[in-house]
Formats: C-alpha cells, structure tokens, sequence
C-alpha cells in the first residue's frame, strides 16, 4: 500500500479528474479491497460482483474524503466500502433475515391492519416504532426485509390533507447503514449467552459505553472490552465464512 503521504497527493489529483490517479489507488489498495470482499462472500452473491461494487465503493470514499477528517484514508475508506456492499445485498434481498425479525415482520403488519380498521388510514412510521418500541429506521427495515402486505410507498393522509407515501414519514436523520449492522448482529447474537447478550445489547441497542454496561452487569470495564472484542471478532468470521 502506498504510504500516506502518498496517498493524500493521489487522491487530490484523482480529484481533479486524474483517471491514472484514481487506477493507482486502487492497484496500490487492492489487498484491502478483497479483505472486505472475503467477509461478504457466500452470501449468494458472486466474488467478481462483490468486487466490482466494492470498486464503486472504494471511488466513493475517494470522492468523499477530506483531508480535514483527520484520519487515514483507508479507515475512511472501509465503512464506505462496506456500505456500498451491504446496500447492494440489502437491495438485493442477499440479507438474511432472522426469526426475531420475521415475527416482528408479522406482529407489525396485524398492528398495520388493526390500525387501518380502526383509523381508517395506515399508521405513520412513528406510530408503528411507538407501538413495538424501536426506531423508525429499524422499523422500515422490518418491513422492508419481509413480504409485508403493507407497501413502504402505499399512501398516508396527514392532518395537512396530503397523501405520502409512508416511508415519507421516516425522520431524516436516521442512518439506515447503521440500522443494517445493527440487524445483521441482532441476527448473530440469538445463539449467544445470556451475559455475552446483554453486553451486545447493552452497547449497540441502548447506546452505552463500556463503561456503563460494565456497571450494569456488574463487571469491569476491561472485562467488558474483552467480551466485545471477542464477540465481534467471531461475528467478522461468520460473515467472511
């Protein structure tokens, strides 16, 4: 790989529309390409795809990347890698989708259907992540991820008197990628312990820090790390297995 000062003066001049700039980043971070590509295969998708969106992916963060950020490039360049993939596979339905999620799916769309009946209307998405206790964007995931009679585009009346499409009341500030990591764990962590649960839960669900959850459960904290370090360095494996 090219070393960073290196790879700063290539990236300014692949954005100034240097096509050799831009072909040299690649060869030089081609290693790093295919380690991303390793933890995604075996999910029905091929390599030579795979790799090709995560070219896409790669030119993304070469486009996107500011020298203000303060980080390497290639930790910028990861997560954008990752996300080009995950929303390939997210639309492309290569998701895999849990039974936890598939009876929510279902317990979602009875609320959609009493609602309808009783309001004459379908819900908002802020009545249906009330009712179930969860985020509008993972409630738009649930949805999206299964069968649901119920269209993400059917129409909404609003008190306004305009139709949207549901997915319209979807508040914009929520990360969708985020959501889609969260829901590939929520999946992993079904076969876990009990303690080994609560810590994913802990940090990733409710947002604690390490710290907090280690109060919590009644550890320390560097136990805590332990346990998060070794419960996402076996998930990694799953996906690249």
């Amino acid at each position: 790989m090219l070393d960073d000062v290196s790879t700063i003066e290539y990236i300014r001049r692949a954005k100034s529309g240097d096509s050799t700039a831009k072909e040299t980043l690649i060869e030089h971070n081609v290693s790093l390409v295919k380690c991303i590509v390793k933890r995604y295969l075996g999910k029905g998708v091929d390599y030579d795809d795979l790799f090709q969106i995560a070219c896409m992916g790669f030119l993304k963060a070469i486009a996107g990347f500011d020298e203000g950020f303060g980080v390497k490039f290639s930790t910028y360049a990861v997560p954008m890698i990752a996300g080009e993939i995950k929303r390939f596979m997210r639309d492309d339905g290569s998701v895999k989708v849990s039974r936890t999620m598939k009876q929510t799916a279902k317990e979602i769309n009875a609320f959609v259907e009493e609602y309808t009946i009783e309001h004459g209307k379908q819900p908002p998405m802020s009545a249906i992540a009330e009712k179930f206790g969860i985020e509008e964007a993972e409630a738009v995931f649930i949805m999206g991820s299964s069968k649901m009679p119920l269209s993400l585009y059917g129409g909404t009346d609003f008190k306004d008197g305009k139709e949207r499409d549901l997915i319209e009341t979807l508040t914009t500030d929520d990360n969708q990628d985020d959501w889609l990591d969260r829901m590939l764990l929520r999946g992993a962590i079904e076969s876990l312990t009990e303690r080994d649960r609560r810590v994913i839960i802990l940090r990733y669900f409710r947002d604690m820090t390490q710290s907090e959850v280690a109060e919590r459960i009644g550890v320390s904290q560097v136990q805590v790390s332990r346990i998060e370090s070794r419960i996402l360095k076996e998930f990694r494996e799953k996906l690249s297995g």
